[in-house]
């Protein structure tokens, strides 16, 4: 595998809040991978702290270990064949039975549940999976976009034409989830694959940032602290807790410094040979 640490510049904070006594969300990454991993505990649910822990945990070993067999497979590939997408699928599709089973068995854990957003860089693009509110922005060329689509009562009620997008970001019922990992045996992942190109930078956070922080908010820290990823990730935490910070607050920043092509192993070169 070729590493992506030079090539992904990140970074990961979370902040448990000025409301909370404790930190239900968790963060994590395979940087050498170029995985990202972001989960938030379900407030109001019991032991969000061990879904969300189990979450990405989970993901990144699922992940590390499909990384090692494609390797395996071909040793002259970038993770060869690994439909990343896929992968990222599956990798989520196991926490939640984890995650359910455990709620399943043990008392103390009955009903606890979390979002989460996982993003893998491969190949000049970015595969992209989430199950809640927890969501990824892209900034390109001072642009911020939100590429994921809550999954909330709110986002439905602005699918349908009930509210406008301004309308829902001033609600104040925003954070009833529709769907969660470990509340049912099985959870229905949103996947998306996008290009990356260089200087693009990526945005995974919780709902204590976006409940706090309004996009044209996040879009202005961003856009003034664009030179550091750590400090833009500081201010965007500052602006959570000045604005109340009524949750737990977790942040990735992660920008891609220059190109990063698969290295094309023996199949793909007999491919290229061959003409397919």
């Amino acid at each position: 595998m070729i590493s992506l640490q030079n090539k992904i510049a990140a970074v990961e904070l979370t902040d448990t809040g000025r409301v909370r006594d404790h930190n239900e969300d968790a963060v994590g990454s395979i940087r050498d991978a170029g995985l990202y991993v972001l989960a938030d505990g379900m407030g109001g649910y019991n032991a969000g702290e061990v879904a969300s822990d189990i979450a990405v945990k989970t993901v990144m070993k699922f992940v590390s270990d499909a990384v090692e067999r494609e390797d395996r497979a071909d040793p002259e590939s970038d993770t060869g064949l690994m439909r990343q997408t896929i992968v990222l699928r599956d990798a989520i599709a196991r926490a939640n039975k984890i995650i359910h089973q455990t709620a399943q068995s043990q008392a103390s854990c009955e009903g606890m549940g979390t979002t989460i957003v996982a993003c893998l860089f491969y190949d000049n693009r970015l595969s992209i999976a989430h199950v809640g509110d927890s969501r990824l922005y892209r900034v390109r060329d001072g642009r911020l976009e939100q590429i994921t689509m809550d999954h909330s009562l709110l986002q439905e009620l602005v699918d349908r034409g009930f509210y406008t997008r301004e309308e829902a970001e001033r609600a104040t019922n925003r954070n009833y989830v529709t769907r969660a990992l470990g509340v049912e045996a099985t959870a229905q992942v949103d996947l998306a694959e996008i290009e990356v190109l260089p200087d693009d930078m990526f945005l995974l956070c919780s709902d204590g940032l976006t409940d706090m922080v309004d996009d044209e908010e996040i879009h202005l820290t961003v856009s003034t602290f664009s030179a550091s990823l750590d400090i833009i990730g500081q201010q965007l935490i500052q602006l959570s807790n000045d604005h109340g910070g009524k949750d737990n607050v977790s942040v990735i920043l992660a920008r891609a410094l220059e190109a990063f092509p698969a290295r094309v192993g023996v199949l793909g070169r007999l491919k290229q040979v061959l003409g397919f």
